[in-house]
């Protein structure tokens, strides 16, 4: 069969690597894609937006494309996935009624609220002055989380009042993200881990769980980012508390997404922490995370489009994995989170011998170049923790540009 995967990322690049792998896969379309996605086998990129629905549905039928799995919370928050079913295809993603589980901060909270899913307490603003009293009222340390879409961004764990006021100012006086309301919450104590499932309806079907490293430096300091490394499994958190999470959160939020009338199919994400009373929400998402899924998938041994295919069609899943850890670290521009680089020269990724997924990079006269601020995700492999990072930082030592960074520490605090 053909496939169609949506974004041009290093989670779409992942996705697209493992779907290639499937023997029940002929060829594997991404649009608009990136260059380094075009060097996999049954891999072709195909120039068309995200944005442009006619197109990617009129491409879906001349490619006589069985399955669409789309990646961006955009592109599925601007009723992507809607479009695909109204035309008879079959396609892997929320409608956009669904994906307000992410594109909604309020959204989220209220469906847990409604339906006693853990998180943790929060009350709305949409105003500087009622958010400034209730800061006031509640000190530090505090969450500040931007209603919508903010790439990763819009989360501030505030330790101090000044840091909490500088958010609040930030999100709704100047409306860094946009116009939109804000959320204050409760900060929770402890170890955070990503737990996504294959959801279609009431079916839920979880993966291996994931933690990513969200700060730009060593030591988890420095401003938030959209992940700058991750690895699976996560030794910190037992099992018994992941199977927990399973039948308190993940299983109630599908079940709670069908009795509102906006049934979730797709990639439910499950952002949790473990408190000492137990596992909570920190946030939702409606996709595949990134960077997890480019550790995950790697892992997952089983066919992914398979697994996708019979959930969307009622078959029983049963997913298995290597036993290796897979730890992944992000070489990101210079400046970022708040700047990117493009252009910049890129040299050595010949001698790459690792699973290595682009994220913002671009191919010119014969040379890589940077073009965004994530731009490689170098994975690395072992029998243990140790192991697997000294296996993805030996290849990242191979890779040479003036203009990238990366954080030295991916899962090191799990060796101390």
């Amino acid at each position: 069969m053909n496939i169609l995967i949506i974004g041009k990322g290093g989670r779409e690049h992942a996705i697209a690597w493992k779907a290639a792998q499937s023997d029940a896969v002929s060829n594997v379309f991404v649009a608009s894609g990136n260059d380094g996605m075009s060097q996999i086998r049954k891999v072709i990129t195909v120039n068309i937006s995200e944005n442009d629905h006619a197109g990617l549905i009129q491409f879906a039928k001349e490619n006589e494309i069985k399955l669409t799995i789309i990646g961006p919370e955009n592109a599925l928050l601007n009723g992507l996935a809607n479009d695909f079913k109204e035309h008879g295809l079959m396609v892997f993603g929320p409608s956009k009624e669904a994906a307000m589980i992410e594109g909604s901060k309020q959204f989220a909270k209220e469906l847990m609220q409604k339906y006693h899913i853990p998180t943790a307490d929060f009350q709305i603003f949409s105003t500087y002055e009622s958010a400034s009293a209730y800061l006031q009222e509640k000190g530090a340390p505090i969450v500040v989380k931007y209603d919508g879409l903010a790439a990763g961004k819009g989360v501030v764990v505030a330790q101090t009042y000044e840091e909490a006021d500088q958010a609040l100012k930030e999100m709704l006086v100047e409306q860094k993200f946009g116009q939109g309301k804000v959320v204050l919450e409760e900060c929770l104590e402890g170890p955070e881990f990503s737990l996504m499932a294959l959801v279609n309806g009431e079916t839920v079907v979880p993966l291996m769980i994931a933690q990513d490293h969200k700060r730009a430096f060593d030591g988890d300091l420095g401003p938030n980012t959209g992940g700058m490394g991750a690895y699976t499994p996560v030794p910190l958190i037992p099992k018994e508390s992941v199977e927990k999470a399973i039948e308190t959160i993940m299983k109630p939020m599908a079940k709670a997404m069908v009795a509102e009338g906006k049934p979730f199919t797709g990639i439910l994400y499950g952002g949790l922490m473990l408190t000492q009373n137990g596992a909570k929400v920190i946030e939702f998402n409606a996709r595949f995370g990134d960077p997890e899924t480019e550790v995950i998938l790697p892992k997952m041994k089983s066919d992914l489009i398979q697994h996708i295919v019979d959930l969307l069609e009622n078959r029983e899943i049963n997913i298995t994995w290597h036993e290796e850890v897979f730890l992944g670290v992000v070489m990101a521009s210079k400046g970022y989170p708040a700047g990117d680089t493009k252009g910049a020269p890129i040299h050595g990724l010949d001698n790459v011998k690792n699973v290595l997924f682009h994220m913002g990079t671009c191919y010119k006269n014969g040379q890589w170049l940077t073009n965004g601020g994530r731009v490689l995700f170098v994975v690395g492999k072992g029998s243990d923790m140790n192991a697997a990072r000294q296996d993805a930082y030996q290849a990242i030592n191979l890779i040479e540009s003036d203009s990238l960074f990366f954080r030295t520490d991916i899962g090191f605090q799990m060796l101390t």
